[in-house]
């Protein structure tokens, strides 16, 4: 340790602690030249992915990029909300205007997850359970009038239709943009879909044209 670090910050978790003396012991020091590069010069990810806030879902491992590889924004249940320039606070919307007329990414990805508590709070609004109140309660009002397939009911399952159906809703919404329909149309930018299995590690992808989810690798 240099002069003034100090070891064992109050408040703070020693994993954390721990894990951090780590990383620079081993990860930073070993791609020193790389973390230098990003520093002096900016970043340029490859990928914008909207991804939900749950611990469980660890953006970077699940593609096991590089540092510096995908520009990631988390919030419950992977929302996108509507484009709306009402003036008002809009922290997804605003990381989405300066991934696409920024950093000019060539691709957004929408990232869904199983056993999503955020998709399953409205699921069970929707079945007639007690909704979610406050913040979540209101957040989730994104997701009133979700279109849901029953054909992806019965081939997975209702929770995993629900999560299905929340990511084609988002997609929606990004289309609203007027940046991204500009950006689409020139040929710069792609949208994805895609839904990550906690369990079984398996990455489904919304197929274009199809409207249907399909394991990235299979036919």
């Amino acid at each position: 340790m240099t002069q003034g670090e100090i070891r064992d910050l109050p408040g703070l978790p020693k994993t954390l602690v721990d894990g951090h003396l780590r990383f620079r012991r081993e990860e930073h020091a070993k791609n020193r030249g790389r973390y230098r590069q990003l520093a002096e010069l900016g970043q340029a990810p490859t990928a914008m992915v909207v991804a939900c806030c749950d611990a469980r879902v660890d953006v970077s491992t699940v593609f096991d990029t590089e540092h510096g590889e995908l520009f990631i924004l988390r919030n419950v249940a992977n929302l996108v909300p509507p484009y709306e320039p009402d003036g008002k606070y809009h922290g997804t919307s605003a990381a989405i205007e300066f991934a696409v007329q920024v950093l000019k990414v060539p691709h957004l990805i929408v990232l869904g997850h199983s056993r999503c508590g955020g998709v399953e709070a409205y699921r069970q609004k929707v079945r007639g359970k007690v909704p979610e109140r406050g913040f979540i309660g209101s957040w989730l009002t994104m997701l009133d009038n979700l279109k849901i397939d029953e054909s992806e009911i019965f081939e997975y399952g209702d929770e995993t239709a629900f999560e299905f159906a929340a990511i084609r809703s988002s997609l929606t919404n990004l289309r609203s943009f007027p940046f991204i329909k500009k950006r689409m149309k020139e040929g710069l930018l792609a949208l994805h879909g895609l839904h990550f299995d906690l369990g079984s590690g398996h990455l489904l992808a919304l197929k274009e044209g199809s409207e249907r989810f399909a394991a990235i690798g299979e036919p």
